[in-house]
């Protein structure tokens, strides 16, 4: 990591300690200026945004192109239409976020990263920060890029809409929000289980395996809480008018939120529990 310890030498080799006069400070800006670098490093972030653009814009396009009278089962929202390719971005994102972190644990860079910021926690903050952020942008820039190409071909049918329609600048919003969280979420699981497969596993497992199962218990809370799973809650979030019987917009975000803040919790616990 580029980030110097707190205890780094200064020009006359002694050592000034975190504030000593000519030594140099570990600050939070600092640790997260090199997790940023450190993400933009690594070719696996290159390629996992690369793909969720081309996923997301190739697949809008494609379910616009084929849309015809907004019949079937379908979704028949016109956001949700729009970016039915999220769906990919949603599995591609957090699992960088588990690269971002576990990666470091089974490659063992992870012990040079912590002699650097001994304190440890301000560099679990900084690779969420970081990642969040960026998934944010991306998934933004990206849902106002797909949505006009895929209406387009969906000008004529019974879901056409625009950018200023009710709802839909909002949809494209909290689209973005919910998947910077669940890309956090990500993050959070690589650094708590600190194994690439164990994490990936627990994230399909729990996250997409588990809500899918739980309903076919014979208890109806089940249903409503599986709603407020991260997954199923991008739903009215990526929808310019939920259906009724769906978490509200506001709730379905905080939902994730508290998510993705409980495993950086758990996360920040082990770190400073146990050794890397």
């Amino acid at each position: 990591m580029s980030t110097p310890s707190m205890t780094a030498p200064g020009p006359g080799g002694t050592g000034t300690g975190a504030r000593g006069g000519a030594g140099y400070r570990v600050t939070y800006p600092r640790v997260l200026r090199s997790e940023w670098s450190k993400l933009w490093s690594l070719r696996s972030t290159w390629y996992s945004l690369a793909a969720v653009v081309v996923l997301t814009v190739g697949i809008g396009l494609a379910v616009g192109a084929t849309f015809t009278d907004g019949g079937g089962d379908g979704p028949q929202d016109p956001v949700e239409v729009a970016l039915l390719g999220l769906n990919f971005g949603l599995l591609i994102l957090p699992v960088l976020g588990i690269l971002t972190t576990a990666g470091e644990w089974s490659t063992g860079t992870v012990r040079a990263t912590m002699a650097a910021v001994p304190r440890r926690l301000p560099v679990l903050w900084a690779k969420a920060a970081a990642l969040g952020a960026v998934s944010f942008v991306l998934m933004l820039a990206t849902a106002l890029a797909t949505f006009p190409l895929a209406q387009a071909f969906l000008a004529d049918t019974p879901i056409a809409a625009g950018l200023g329609d009710p709802g839909v600048a909002r949809a494209l919003v909290t689209t973005a929000a919910g998947a910077s969280l669940v890309t956090v979420l990500g993050v959070a699981a690589g650094a708590l289980l600190r194994s690439i497969p164990a994490s990936i596993g627990a994230f399909v497992g729990v996250l997409m395996v588990l809500p899918n199962v739980a309903p076919l218990l014979p208890y109806e809370w089940v249903g409503d809480a599986v709603a407020y799973t991260p997954l199923a809650a991008m739903e009215p979030l990526a929808a310019a008018h939920p259906q009724p019987d769906l978490p509200t917009v506001g709730a379905a975000l905080v939902s994730i939120a508290v998510w993705a803040a409980a495993a950086l919790a758990a996360a920040a616990l082990r770190l400073r529990r146990r050794d890397v």
